[in-house]
C-alpha cells in the first residue's frame, strides 16, 4: 500500500468527524435486529472476503480460516454482528466501497475502514512485527517502534468508535486476539457495565519475555478491560497472571482478579473444529478419489505418504523438519524410495522480509533433500507453494499415512485436529510438536520437542513402523474428545463462562456496602443503646506497605478513633495481630480497647496492664525459627518477625513467583509436625504465621458477641484471620470485608479508605 504524503493526511479532527460519520452510516445500513441483546464479534478481520471485478461487481465468499469458521455458526444466529477491518476497501473509489458495505451489512457485518498508513503500521507493524514474534518467543525478530505502537493505539480507539455506535444494553462484545488488547479497556471506559469477553489465540509468554515491550502495562491493562480473558492452554493462563502480578500489582485466586472492585476471570478454553464438517468430507466419494489418485500417483506408489501443512511463519518450525526428514533418510536408507513428504507451505506476508527469507530458506533446503537423495522413479519430497481448497486439504488428510506438526511455538493449531477427523474411527499416525497448544489435549499423539532433533528423528522412525492397531487404540481417544469438544462447544462454553463471571460480578455488587444498606447501618447504630465495634487494624483501617513498620496511624485516624472511643455508648476495639508493644506505641493514647496477636493479649481502654488470655509455651520456637530463617536466607525481600507468642514470615516485597514457591515449601516442611504440638499454621496477607492454635480473633471476639448488653455489633476485617471473627459473630452483627475474594461476612467494602468513611458517619452519630 501506498502512504500518503503529508499534505495529504487529514488532521486529527478531521479524521475523528470521518470516523464518526463512517460509523454511524454503517450503523444504520446493519439490520436493527430485535431489542434482546446479541453477541458483537470484534476481530481484525471479517468472516468474509469482498472481491470485485473489472466491471464494479461486489461477490462476497466465506473466509476459511480457523476463527471464521469458529465463530460462523455464532454469529449466523439472527441478530448477532461481526466487526472487523475492511481491508480492500479503503483502495476502491467510493461508490465501490459503499457497495462492499452494502453487501457486508446484509451478512451482518459491519466494516471498519483505515487510513493507509496507520492500517500498515498496525497490522504489518505493531501486531505482527513485534507483538506475532515476541509472543512466540522469537524477541530476535521484535521490532519496537514508537510510531507503530501509536497507530495500533488509534486503530483500537477506532474499533471502540464502532462498538460504543451499535452496542445496546445487555450485549455481548467479544473481542479476538492480539491486534485488539487495548480494547475492552477502551469500551469499558465508554460503556462500564458492558459484557466484554476477550480471547488471545496465540500464546501469551512468560513475565521474562513479556516484560521487553516497553508498553507492557498498557496492553495488561487493556486486556483487564474485560470480564472474562480466554486462552488456549492453561500454561498461557498462568503467564499472563504472572504478568498480572508483576506489572500491576494483582493478585488472583484461582483465576480470578479483581481489577478496580470488578471481578475478572482468566480461564483455559481450547478452541476446536468443526469435527463433522471435516470427517464427513474426508467420506464422500469425491474425497476418496482424489485420496486414491494421489496416494497412488507419480512418485508416491507404494510410499508411505507424511504430510505437512503449514503457513509460511517462523514460528511453525519448517525449515527444522526438512533437517530431521533429511538427516532420517541419511541414517535409515532403507526408507528411501519408500516414504515421501508432502510439504504443502501457506503463502504469507509475502512482501515481509524476513518471511522472504524464510521462503528462500525453505526452497533451498527443498532443492539440497531432493538433489542429494531422488532418483528417476522417487522424489523425497512433494513440495507446494500454495493455498488449497477445502477438498484438496482434506483428500490430502485422509491419503496420508502421518502427520508431522510440530511448530516452534503454536497458541493452538487446528492442523493436526482436523487430520485426526478426516481419520476418525481408523488409523494414521499424528507427530505433535509439545510446544502447540493442542499438545495438551492430544496426549496419545506421538509428541516432541521440535528443536531435539534426534527426537523428531526417531518419532518419524516410529511412526512409519507403528501396527496399525495401535494407531487406532491412540487415535480413538483423541477422536471422541475432539468430537465432544468442537468450535461450537468451545464458544457456547466460553459465553456460559462469561455469564457466570457476569453473575458473580452481580453477586459481589449486592453484597457491597451500597448507600441503602449503610444507612440501615447507620440508624441501628443510631438507634441502639451499646455498640460493640471490633476492628482490623493492617489492610482495614490502613493500607498495606512493604514495610510494616512504617504504617503508623495517621493523625487523621487518631482523631476518628479518639471520637468514636470517647463516646461512653461505644466499646471500640482494635483486633490486630500486631504485638502488644507496637500497638501500644501507636494507640496507647487513644480510648480503644486493643488485642494484639490475634488475640492472645488484651488490654482494655482504661490502659490497665496487658493480659494473656491464657498461657502459651513458646518452647516451640527455637525449632521452628531454625526453619523459617532459611527460608529468610533463601528468599530475597522476606524477613522473620518473632512475637510473643507467634513467628511471622513476612513476603510482601518478595517476588511473587519466587514467594509463591516458598510457601509451599513451608507449608510442606511445617504442616504436618505442628498440628501434634497444638500449633497453627495461618496464612495471612502476605505473610505466613506459625502461633499456637488457641490464639485466634474470632475466641478474642467472643467476650464482645456474647456480653448481651450490646445492640449493636459491627466487626470489620481483611484477611483471613478476620473471618474467624466473622464467623462467630451473632446473626444480627454487621460484619465487613474490606477487600475483594470469599467471605463469611455479610457486607464488603473495597479498600481501608471506605471503611474509614464509614467510620467517619459513625463518629458523627456518636457526636
Amino acid at each position: 500500500m501506498s502512504t500518503p504524503s503529508t499534505c495529504e493526511r487529514p488532521s486529527a479532527e478531521r479524521a475523528a468527524a470521518g470516523r464518526r460519520t463512517r460509523t454511524a452510516t454503517q450503523a444504520q445500513a446493519l439490520p436493527s435486529g430485535p431489542a434482546a441483546s446479541r453477541q458483537i464479534i470484534v476481530s481484525n478481520r471479517l468472516p468474509y472476503r469482498v472481491d470485485v471485478d473489472e466491471s464494479g461487481e461486489v461477490s462476497v465468499t466465506r473466509s476459511s480460516g480457523g476463527l471464521a469458521t469458529a465463530l460462523g455458526p455464532l454469529h449466523e444466529r439472527s441478530g448477532n454482528l461481526w466487526i472487523g477491518w475492511a481491508e480492500d476497501a479503503g483502495e476502491r473509489d467510493a461508490a465501490v466501497a459503499v457497495r462492499m458495505d452494502a453487501a457486508l451489512a446484509e451478512r451482518a457485518c459491519m466494516p471498519i475502514h483505515l487510513e493507509e498508513d496507520d492500517a500498515a503500521l498496525y497490522y504489518e507493524g505493531f501486531s505482527n512485527s513485534t507483538l506475532w514474534p515476541l509472543f512466540h518467543g522469537f524477541p530476535q525478530n521484535t521490532h519496537f517502534d514508537q510510531k507503530a505502537w501509536e497507530a495500533y493505539v488509534r486503530v483500537n480507539e477506532r474499533f471502540c468508535d464502532a462498538v460504543v455506535a451499535v452496542a445496546r444494553p445487555g450485549d455481548v462484545v467479544w473481542v479476538q486476539d492480539y491486534h485488539l488488547m487495548l480494547l475492552p479497556s477502551l469500551v469499558r471506559a465508554a460503556v462500564p457495565e458492558a459484557q466484554v469477553g476477550f480471547f488471545l489465540h496465540i500464546p501469551f509468554p512468560d513475565y521474562e519475555t513479556f516484560r521487553m515491550l516497553p508498553w507492557r502495562a498498557e496492553l495488561v491493562h487493556g486486556v483487564l478491560g474485560a470480564d472474562l480473558i480466554g486462552f488456549h492452554a492453561y500454561d498461557y493462563v498462568r503467564h499472563f497472571l504472572s504478568s498480572c502480578r508483576r506489572i500491576a500489582g494483582l493478585e488472583n485466586r484461582t483465576g480470578t482478579l479483581t481489577v478496580e472492585g470488578r471481578l475478572v476471570q482468566a480461564d483455559a478454553f481450547p478452541l476446536g473444529i468443526d469435527y463433522e464438517r471435516f470427517r464427513h468430507a474426508a467420506l464422500e466419494p469425491a474425497a476418496q478419489v482424489a485420496r486414491s489418485e494421489f496416494a497412488d500417483g507419480a512418485g508416491h506408489g507404494g510410499c508411505k505418504i507424511m504430510l505437512s501443512v503449514e503457513r509460511l511463519d517462523y514460528s511453525k518450525g519448517v525449515p527444522e523438519r526438512l533437517r530431521a526428514y533429511r538427516a532420517f533418510l541419511s541414517r535409515h536408507p532403507e526408507w528411501r524410495g519408500r516414504v515421501v513428504l508432502v510439504l504443502v507451505t501457506v503463502p504469507s506476508r509475502e512482501n515481509v522480509a524476513s518471511y522472504q527469507a524464510l521462503k528462500a530458506e525453505i526452497d533451498e533446503l527443498v532443492g539440497q533433500v531432493n538433489g542429494e537423495f531422488a532418483t528417476l522413479s522417487w522424489t523425497p519430497i512433494d513440495y507446494y507453494y500454495r493455498s488449497l481448497a477445502f477438498e484438496s486439504l482434506v483428500a490430502l488428510y485422509a491419503a496420508s499415512d502421518v502427520m508431522l506438526v510440530t511448530p516452534l511455538r503454536d497458541g493452538m493449531n487446528l492442523v493436526c485436529k482436523e487430520y485426526l477427523a478426516c481419520h476418525d474411527g481408523g488409523g494414521g499416525v499424528l507427530v505433535l510438536s509439545e510446544m502447540a497448544g493442542a499438545a495438551y489435549e492430544l496426549q496419545e499423539a506421538l509428541t516432541v520437542n521440535p528443536f531435539d532433533q534426534e527426537g523428531l528423528i526417531r518419532a518419524i522412525e516410529r511412526a512409519l513402523t507403528m501396527p496399525e492397531d495401535e494407531q487406532r487404540r491412540r487415535n480413538a481417544p483423541m477422536q471422541q474428545r475432539l468430537a465432544r469438544y468442537t468450535s461450537q462447544k468451545w464458544s457456547c462454553e466460553f459465553l456460559d463462562a462469561l455469564a457466570d463471571v457476569k453473575s458473580r460480578q452481580e453477586a459481589q455488587r449486592a453484597r457491597l456496602l451500597g448507600p441503602s444498606t449503610a444507612q440501615r447501618l447507620l440508624d441501628a447504630f443510631a438507634a441502639a443503646r451499646r455498640r460493640a465495634i471490633l476492628l482490623d487494624y493492617d489492610g482495614t483501617l490502613m493500607p498495606f506497605c512493604d514495610d510494616p513498620a512504617q504504617v503508623r496511624p495517621d493523625r487523621a485516624l487518631l482523631d476518628l478513633l479518639c471520637r468514636l472511643g470517647s463516646c461512653e455508648d461505644n466499646a471500640v476495639v482494635v483486633v490486630s495481630g500486631r504485638d502488644k508493644d507496637t500497638l501500644e506505641k501507636w494507640l496507647g493514647d487513644v480510648p480503644v480497647g486493643l488485642v494484639a496477636e490475634h488475640g492472645a493479649w488484651l488490654c482494655d481502654p482504661s490502659r490497665g496492664a496487658w493480659r494473656l488470655q491464657e498461657p502459651l509455651p513458646d518452647g516451640w520456637k527455637d525449632g521452628v525459627r531454625t526453619v523459617l530463617t532459611d527460608f529468610v536466607d533463601r528468599t530475597p525481600g522476606s524477613f522473620l518477625e518473632e512475637k510473643d507468642c507467634s513467628l511471622v514470615w513476612h513476603y510482601r516485597a518478595c517476588s511473587p513467583e519466587v514467594a509463591e514457591r516458598r510457601v509451599i515449601e513451608i507449608k510442606g516442611m511445617l504442616s504436618d509436625s505442628l498440628a501434634d504440638r497444638g500449633l497453627a499454621l495461618m496464612d495471612g496477607n502476605k505473610v505466613v504465621e506459625v502461633k499456637p492454635r488457641g490464639a485466634n480473633k474470632g475466641r478474642a471476639a467472643h467476650r464482645w458477641f456474647a456480653d448481651p448488653s450490646y445492640d449493636f455489633l459491627l466487626a470489620a476485617g481483611d484477611d483471613r484471620t478476620d473471618e474467624d471473627v466473622f464467623e462467630t459473630a451473632p446473626e444480627g452483627a454487621w460484619t465487613v470485608h474490606v477487600g475483594d475474594g470469599p467471605t463469611a461476612a455479610r457486607f464488603a467494602l473495597k479498600s481501608p479508605y471506605e471503611m474509614r468513611e464509614l467510620l467517619e458517619a459513625l463518629a458523627r452519630r456518636s457526636a
